[in-house]
């Protein structure tokens, strides 16, 4: 349970309807299955322990009670068990019959929730038998006064993170759904007891309204459905069961078939995006419609992380959602700058030209951008400006790119400027530090900016979020543009979108842009080696993007802790890289983000794409000057 995660499951055990001493020996077994797998909180379908659809045998004594003598004997067996279970049934108070969810731990029934809507139509008919949940009471279960009714909020006193609410299948379905008021109540996890029959169409509409749910409350919601065993009488049921974290499918069962999901919620990202959202607010309830708490400890252990956990957080999994993403981002990107052409009634767009991926990328949003307000292509030039570390092969694919895309090549040669600006500022042209390479960078910058007044043009940026991340552009030099295309495209879906454009191209723009995916990423500020090759990798330097962007996501997205970043990631990076390599790099990668904020503190305009951006304007505000210090005594201390 360490850095906020909790092992949850929903369980759809096997069933005979109306016999709640098989069905109590069935949710025993999986209930001992949950807690060998881990799992700390677990629930069962509506109305387990009899079956859903028993029908007129509701109102039956002997099932009623049989039910409650199968609840009990579920309690006690397990009663060894930290972990918290729900189970559903029938249950008689006052004279009615309440459609209820048992929630115990460690051999005692914590309480009873009631069923709050009751469905009447269509193949529903629960009015027949149960009353609409009542408020909250207390009921005596054998010579134990319990808890009964509807606002009832339970909260783990050892992990305060750890607060969970109950609805009943219905319950998700209205309007009013009580889920609503559970999670301004503080309620991190929905947990929903469900008999959901199956008609055509209806799986992808329960999946849909899930999701929702736990999207617009920032929860996580587990949907525990009924499944094979229910009656077949007039309806199937699937065991269709689903667990969403915000508004992301998490893990959803095999439908029709019986069994049990397991998911590793992360509470900490809940908390997170609750703290950001300043719209998601707490309660206003009257006194009397206060949600009552109910307690709990629970032994806290390290959960063992079992999901998948993606090493390009930024990048879809599948090939069809990265493909429909690129088509989005591709978009976005052209239509803003689109804009910003059109405003400022520019003739021109100048771009510098390296041959590299961040260049090639702002060149086809550019296309695209011209394409979207009908102007000539030729009216972007793309300016290559070979010095010390140019190489053929990016000189070339440079100029193949601006001739296949229609643009103008201005080819200027930066060496001899270069050498004059040393001479003026006394800098040995042998000594390759720091001054060798910024120069070269600020050369460029200032000639891409005098064109850009030459033809009434706007200057495009080429550099990512990757790189503002880490500080790696010159100050002034490609730190600076007029519009930055690129600020919020991360290195890992640059790549991706590059790779999308060639996928959709032809003949030799096709083989020019896989040549760019295929060419070592590099400022090519130093000299090429004796053969002509790239000497100046990149990732040498500050090291793989790939961890960089994984360091970035969470650290921004979710403000994780440097120590639950880096346990993450020798999970997504298993077999990849070893734990000294990450843990170096995610040193690397702080030292770098808080002593380059400076040059984040004065970007360029540029398109907001995804949920990561570091514009001071409208995403990420820290002082230049902030001290790393309690981010790097965190990391030193892992073991």
């Amino acid at each position: 349970m360490k850095h906020g995660f909790v092992k949850i499951a929903c369980a759809t055990p096997d069933l005979k309807v109306a016999d709640c001493e098989y069905n109590a020996d069935c949710i025993i077994n999986m209930i001992k299955d949950a807690h060998e797998a881990g799992v700390m909180l677990c629930s069962f379908p509506e109305l387990s322990i009899t079956g859903y659809t028993c029908g007129d045998l509701f109102f039956q004594k002997a099932l009623l009670d049989s039910a409650a003598r199968s609840l009990n004997k579920i309690i006690n067996d397990t009663a060894d068990y930290d972990m918290i279970n729900i189970v559903g049934l029938p249950y008689s108070f006052e004279g009615k019959i309440y459609n209820c969810a048992a929630v115990f731990q460690k051999g005692k029934l914590l309480a009873l929730i009631t069923k709050k809507n009751i469905p009447n139509y269509s193949e529903f008919y629960e009015a027949r038998h149960f009353t609409p949940g009542i408020k909250n009471s207390q009921t005596i279960f054998y010579g134990k006064s319990v808890p009964i009714g509807t606002n009832y909020i339970f909260n783990c006193k050892n992990m305060p993170e750890f607060i969970f609410g109950i609805e009943i299948c219905e319950d998700l379905w209205v309007t009013d759904s009580p889920s609503i008021m559970l999670a301004k109540e503080g309620a991190n996890i929905i947990v929903n007891l469900s008999a959901s029959n199956d008609i055509i169409g209806k799986s992808d509409y329960r999946r849909i309204i899930v999701k929702a749910q736990s999207g617009s409350l920032l929860c996580t919601y587990m949907y525990a459905n009924a499944g094979i065993g229910e009656s077949t009488t007039d309806m199937v049921y699937s065991g269709h069961s689903i667990i969403s974290e915000n508004g992301a499918l998490s893990v959803e069962s095999e439908r029709f078939s019986n069994g049990i999901i397991i998911f590793d919620t992360d509470l900490q990202k809940i908390e997170s995006e609750r703290k950001r959202s300043n719209t998601f607010q707490k309660s206003s309830l009257m006194e009397n419609e206060k949600y009552i708490k109910i307690s709990f400890d629970i032994k806290m252990h390290d959960v063992q992380i079992n999901n998948k956990i993606s090493p390009t957080p930024f990048v879809p999994l599948s090939v069809e959602d990265i493909h429909s993403r690129c088509k989005e981002i591709s978009a976005m990107q052209s239509i803003g700058l689109a804009k910003r052409i059109k405003h400022t009634n520019c003739n021109n767009a100048i771009i510098g030209l390296s041959g590299g991926l961040d260049s090639t990328l702002a060149l086809i949003v550019t296309v695209n951008a011209f394409k979207h307000l009908n102007l000539n292509p030729k009216d972007i030039i793309a300016v290559t400006m070979p010095c010390f570390g140019t190489t053929d092969r990016t000189y070339s694919n440079a100029c193949k790119l601006a001739e296949q895309y229609g643009a103008t090549l201005k080819e200027i040669n930066i060496r001899n400027s270069v050498i004059q600006h040393f001479s003026d500022i006394g800098h040995d042209i042998n000594n390759h530090d720091v001054t060798y390479e910024n120069s070269q960078a600020r050369e460029r910058t200032q000639i891409l900016m005098d064109i850009a007044n030459q033809n009434n043009g706007l200057v495009i940026g080429t550099g990512d979020l990757s790189e503002l991340a880490l500080g790696w552009s010159t100050y002034n030099g490609d730190h600076m543009s007029m519009y930055a295309v690129n600020a919020s495209i991360p290195k890992t879906l640059v790549r991706y979108l590059v790779k999308y454009e060639a996928d959709c191209s032809e003949n030799e723009l096709k083989n020019t842009l896989y040549d760019i995916l295929d060419t070592p990423v590099s400022p090519e500020l130093l000299p090429p080696d004796e053969n002509g090759i790239i000497s100046q990798k990149t990732e040498d330097l500050v090291g793989p993007y790939e961890l960089h962007d994984f360091f970035l996501y969470y650290m921004v997205r979710f403000g994780f802790s440097p120590e639950k970043i880096f346990r993450i990631a020798l999970l997504a990076f298993k077999g990849q890289y070893d734990e000294n390599t990450i843990l170096k790099w995610e040193k690397i990668f702080y030292k770098r983000f808080f002593s380059q904020q400076f040059k984040r503190s004065c970007l360029p305009d540029g398109p907001k794409i995804g949920s990561v951006a570091l514009s001071p304007r409208s995403d990420f505000r820290m002082p230049s000057d902030a001290s790393v210090n309690v981010w790097l005594s965190e990391l030193e201390n892992i073991n």
